[in-house]
């Protein structure tokens, strides 16, 4: 009986000795799982969700960890796509001509694009300032105020009190999210009006230039019809009906020009172009009214400048066209100059002149059609196309020109070619 007894009690030690030691492995191995779980989750917390998630073993505690990884994938591959939406929002925003402003429920800015700060002047702290405070102009605000409180908004044209020079139009739209914001968007309208003005200008100046002669014509077409029998009354009137006539198909003309310039319909043929000649025979053109003004011209044509690839008839017109401008601006007694220079592979071709110069406001608009500077300059002649016709002409051929006010006095107007061979 005794070795019967420990026996049994022998059996039981080893059992639970070995039951003992499986519990052990078991609660080592939950262990290092949770262990390993924890490095898993402070690396999810470091925003690391790249690695490969380890073994988490078949029990509850495993089950748990699968269903927070896969948790976590899921949210890390939203915050992945909201971030690449905000960046390409950001990048959308930051390329826009308008400007664009958010502004949230609290009445404070969210966001503000480059242009929207460069247009209202706002500073890089402006973000999470209420917008009553960051905006400076009263009627942006008040639409805004419209808006966030549900009231009706419509377009607003302002100009900027730092920059009276620029246009810019207002839209304003609420947002409803999690409370009342709104939205802003500024559009800088400034060369739409310009273009606008430069419109109505053209059409007023052409009903101006065709209703002078056509105003001449008429009275003397009438005169002609009271008196027929005066010969020479009626050789007189008709003599003035031809002046104004072709005045007025000279005008046509160059209108129907530069409609071909501008529309790209006009061919530039290149050819060597004997600037000497060209330049003779200008001034031989104008020769009869420098006499009649005791006007001088001097031709100073470089000797590497005496040939140049061009369109010859372009060139031709070119310095026709500021010729003339310089002989009717000129006074009697001035001096017309007409040089050119080659300089770093391009041609340069400059007509100077004694007159009353151009004002400073005034130089990068002279070459508008019929622009008016002021009376000191007023157009004695011509049909006030001139300029505009020999800009256009050297951009065909691929140069520019520029008007520019002499330190002695006077205007000059330089055209630059560039050089082709």
């Amino acid at each position: 009986m005794p070795e019967l007894l420990l026996g049994a009690l022998g059996g039981a030690l080893v059992s639970a000795l070995a039951a003992s030691a499986y519990a052990w492995r078991r609660a080592a191995a939950r262990h290092r799982r949770a262990e390993a779980i924890q490095v898993v989750v402070r690396r999810y917390a470091l925003g690391d969700l790249s690695r490969p998630a380890p073994a988490y073993g078949d029990d509850e505690l495993g089950d748990v960890a699968r269903a927070t990884e896969t948790a976590v994938q899921n949210l890390g591959r939203r915050v992945n796509d909201l971030t690449r939406d905000r960046a390409r929002m950001e990048a959308i925003l930051a390329s826009m001509v308008e400007g664009v402003l958010v502004v949230d429920g609290q009445g404070r800015l969210q966001l503000v694009n480059a242009a929207a700060r460069r247009m209202l002047k706002l500073d890089r702290d402006a973000i999470d300032r209420p917008y009553v405070e960051a905006l400076r102009h009263p009627g942006i605000v008040g639409e805004i105020g419209r808006a966030m409180t549900g009231g009706p908004t419509e377009g607003l044209e302002l100009a900027l009190a730092m920059d009276r020079s620029r246009t810019l139009v207002a839209r304003v739209a609420p947002v409803v999210a999690e409370g009342r914001g709104a939205v802003l968007v500024l559009h800088d309208i400034t060369d739409l009006k310009n273009a606008d003005q430069i419109r109505r200008d053209f059409v007023a100046n052409v009903s101006h230039e065709l209703r002078t002669p056509l105003t001449a014509i008429k009275g003397y077409a009438e005169a002609l019809m009271d008196d027929p029998e005066d010969d020479k009354a009626r050789q007189r009137f008709l003599g003035i009906i031809h002046l104004h006539a072709t005045r007025m198909e000279r005008l046509v003309k160059e209108l129907l020009r530069l409609a071909r310039l501008d529309a790209g319909q006009e061919a530039v043929e290149y050819a060597p172009c004997d600037v000497q000649a060209i330049a003779t025979s200008v001034a031989a053109d104008f020769e009869p009214m420098i006499r009649e003004k005791r006007q001088r011209l001097d031709l100073q044509v470089a000797p590497e400048a005496r040939t140049f690839i061009a369109d010859p008839a372009k060139l031709h017109d070119i310095l026709r066209n500021l010729v003339e401008n310089a002989v009717n601006y000129t006074s009697e007694h001035g001096r017309i100059t007409v040089s050119t220079a080659a300089r770093n592979d391009q041609f340069v071709l400059t007509v100077s002149d004694t007159g009353p110069g151009l004002p400073e406001q005034d130089l990068s608009r002279v070459f508008e059609r019929f622009y008016r500077v002021d009376k000191s300059r007023a157009r004695p002649g011509g049909t006030g196309l001139g300029l505009a016709i020999a800009k256009h002409l050297a951009q065909v051929m691929g140069g520019s020109v520029a008007a520019a006010n002499l330190p002695k006095g006077g205007a000059a107007f330089t055209v630059t070619l560039p050089h082709r061979t």
